[in-house]
């Protein structure tokens, strides 16, 4: 028969659970050193405070937002054109032409809604060019998020097309005001 040593007479089952703790935790330890650069990185960044990507995904964000006012139109347009109106029906008289009519109420007003189109689309020209050229400047092996770059472009394309939009408009290639003769 055989017998127990003293150290084997000791043991208890709380000392056999802390045993089995440290295995796990080795295990632990191990499946984390196989884990992937990128997400070693990442660790490795949030614990340093690092930067995360959430100030280019806003920006990409705000690109794409400016981008879609401007092609469909905001408040500060809106109110741009109803003053314009009211100036323009102020300055005439009920003796003025027509024309001069048309232009004063409804052509400076739609000059003012693509004036702040246009402010809107080179604002989001500008932001979504910044969003992607920030890479260049960051820490080098940090790639951008994909859907960064994406919103990004939607908001330089949405930008470009607002403003080409908003120039047409105020120069009345597109949309002008009807001849008065």
């Amino acid at each position: 028969m055989a017998t127990k040593t003293e150290h084997e007479a000791a043991a208890t089952p709380a000392d056999e659970a802390t045993e089995t703790d440290k295995e796990t935790q080795t295990d632990h330890e191990t499946r984390t050193e196989q884990e992937t650069p990128a997400a070693q990185a990442r660790e490795a960044e949030q614990q340093e405070g690092g930067p995360s990507g959430v100030g280019q995904g806003a920006g990409a964000v705000v690109a794409a937002a400016l981008g879609v006012v401007s092609l469909t139109g905001g408040w500060t347009g809106t109110v741009a054109s109803a003053r314009e109106s009211l100036i323009g029906q102020l300055h005439t008289s009920s003796s003025s032409s027509v024309a001069t009519m048309v232009k004063e109420g409804y052509g400076d007003a739609w000059q003012a809604t693509a004036l702040w189109a246009g402010l809107f689309a080179l604002a989001a020209l500008v932001v979504g060019v910044v969003v992607l050229a920030r890479p260049a400047f960051g820490a080098p092996g940090r790639p951008q998020a994909p859907w960064i770059k994406s919103v990004a472009w939607a908001g330089v394309s949405l930008g470009v097309i607002g403003l080409l939009l908003a120039v047409l408009k105020y120069t009345d290639v597109l949309l002008g005001l009807p001849a008065t003769s």
